[in-house]
């Protein structure tokens, strides 16, 4: 039996300091690490006191750094080694999810998934393939992996948000069309939005439009209108 490596990586806890209500995993990209996704936990829990975020580094170390993780190696940046690479760390994942739901007591309508770049990538793998409905999906700046595929294996829909900026040079902004109509295809419900002038990165819009959607998944109703303030 293979051996499922355990994830870690930093957590913050609910603002309310109540127990949890809702379970926010967000999975960074290459070469990165839990600690940079985990700065979107505080604009986050402006809308959601309830919930905790946790912020897992990848499994593997990036290829040929002295520090960084990553979800699969881009040596080879084939969408067939994409495909493999996404399959291959899915189990590791979905272990994660099912140890965090688990010790908070919670149900996958309880949890969204929040990706960036490669985590965008294996987030929307996993959510898509869930038995139990999540409550949403965010993939910033990603690609719909194996999107020929979706059809048979997805086995729940949840929501799902999806942007991307039209000037990213590391994953081609074309792919959020293409994506989106994988999505459509397959009868996900989705939204998505293509970022003026943005590089592969997040903006305030998209941090903003993140705070809307997972309050929305959640049933829970926005304290106040969502404006750039809301981001100071």
């Amino acid at each position: 039996m293979i051996e499922i490596p355990e994830l870690f990586g930093p957590a913050l806890d609910p603002a309310s300091g109540n127990p949890a209500k809702q379970l926010v995993i967000l999975c960074h990209g290459v070469g990165s690490d839990g600690n940079d996704m985990i700065g979107l936990a505080p604009y986050f829990a402006k809308v959601l006191p309830d919930a905790k975020f946790i912020a897992p580094n990848a499994p593997h170390k990036f290829d040929g750094a002295p520090f960084g993780y990553q979800w699969f190696s881009l040596g080879d940046m084939s969408m067939a080694n994409r495909l493999s690479g996404t399959q291959a760390v899915s189990p590791i994942l979905n272990d994660f999810i099912d140890e965090q739901l688990a010790a908070h007591g919670l149900e996958e309508s309880q949890l969204a998934l929040v990706g960036f770049s490669q985590g965008a990538m294996v987030g929307l793998h996993v959510g898509l393939r869930r038995t139990r409905e999540l409550a949403g999906i965010i993939g910033y700046s990603g690609i719909l992996i194996g999107p020929e595929l979706l059809a048979e294996e997805m086995r729940s829909s949840p929501s799902v948000l999806v942007m991307h900026g039209d000037a990213d040079d590391i994953v081609p902004p074309e792919n959020l069309g293409l994506t989106v109509a994988a999505l459509k295809s397959a009868g996900v419900p989705v939204q998505h939005q293509m970022q003026k002038a943005l590089g592969h990165g997040l903006d305030d819009q998209c941090i903003m439009q993140g705070m809307e959607f997972l309050a929305r998944c959640f049933g829970v109703p926005l304290p106040k209108p969502v404006t750039n303030e809301s981001l100071t």
